[in-house]
């Protein structure tokens, strides 16, 4: 399986995070802040540099990650000032994915209402009525944008969004009949949050074309507490489930990339250490010839 970074969980410093990445035999290169700027906030003469250093190193890019749609509510609507500041973000990050050779740029979803269905009672008193519903109209003009452009987006399923489950993914995939142009970004440890197991139910969820790209962080929740601790890879909740889950994607036969996603520290803010810490069994357990 192809394997690769969201560089800045190394350094924003591009040159540094590619140069480590070289030390660990990683390739896919996957861009979300270089330097002090998101991607999509670079100028051409920028962004034509940061080209030039992913070839001098040879790592193709796998993903544009700006937190496309992150922030928006239920009280936004298609074409309202902060639907258009995204909107237009995303129409630099999909110029930008043109320049560096990039097949996929991540969206998010609006912040999540915690009940969205009900029954038995609870479709009267407890589901924040309509709040789906005003989730596919803003994301309906970025599919049809990536369909002009040719190119995919991969909506992530995050802590605190709309889509924060494998289930919700998809049934937004399929409200949008956008199968051909959206696909899901599964971080499996925010889905923790939700309590979608990742395996083998979150997994399931999935099957039949729906996996565009892959976070992998380990991660202990502690929903009634409002507490998530990120921890070092193999140390959380989701260490028993991640070689079930590199053994069916190799069955499967997927071929997309999966990013490690360096948010672990060990207690001292030092996430490149974080990184060294777990890169070792991110590859054991991921890589072309597991252990």
């Amino acid at each position: 399986m192809k394997l690769g970074v969201i560089c800045d969980g190394i350094s924003r410093d591009l040159s540094h995070a590619l140069t480590v990445m070289d030390e660990f035999g990683l390739e896919h290169a996957e861009l979300q802040f270089v330097g002090d700027k998101e991607v999509g906030d670079h100028s051409a003469a920028e962004v034509r540099k940061i080209n030039a250093l992913l070839a001098t190193h040879g790592k193709p890019v796998s993903c544009l990650s700006r937190h496309i749609f992150a922030g928006m509510t239920t009280a936004n609507w298609p074409g309202d000032p902060l639907h258009v500041q995204h909107m237009d973000a995303l129409k630099r990050v999909i110029a930008m994915a043109d320049t560096v050779g990039s097949p996929l740029v991540r969206i998010m979803t609006s912040k999540k209402e915690q009940i969205l269905w009900g029954r038995n009672g609870a479709e009267k008193w407890n589901v924040a009525h309509g709040a789906w519903d005003t989730l596919p109209p803003l994301i309906a003009p970025a599919v049809e944008l990536a369909r002009q452009a040719d190119v995919t987006l991969v909506v992530e399923t995050g802590n605190g969004t709309m889509v924060n489950s494998n289930y919700t993914a998809r049934k937004l995939i399929d409200d949008l009949n956008a199968h051909d142009v959206l696909k899901v970004l599964w971080d499996p440890a925010n889905n923790c949050w939700c309590h979608e197991r990742a395996w083998p139910e979150g997994y399931d969820e999935l099957k039949g074309g729906y996996l565009g790209h892959i976070h992998i962080k380990d991660v202990l929740v502690d929903t009634p507490r409002a507490t998530l601790e990120v921890r070092e890879m193999g140390k959380g909740q989701l260490g028993p489930m991640f070689r079930p889950i590199a053994d069916a994607l190799r069955a499967d036969g997927y071929d997309g990339v999966i990013s490690l996603e360096s948010v672990y520290h060990p207690g001292n803010g030092d996430y490149e250490a974080g990184f060294r810490q777990c890169v070792s069994l991110f590859k054991e357990i991921f890589g072309p010839d597991p252990a």
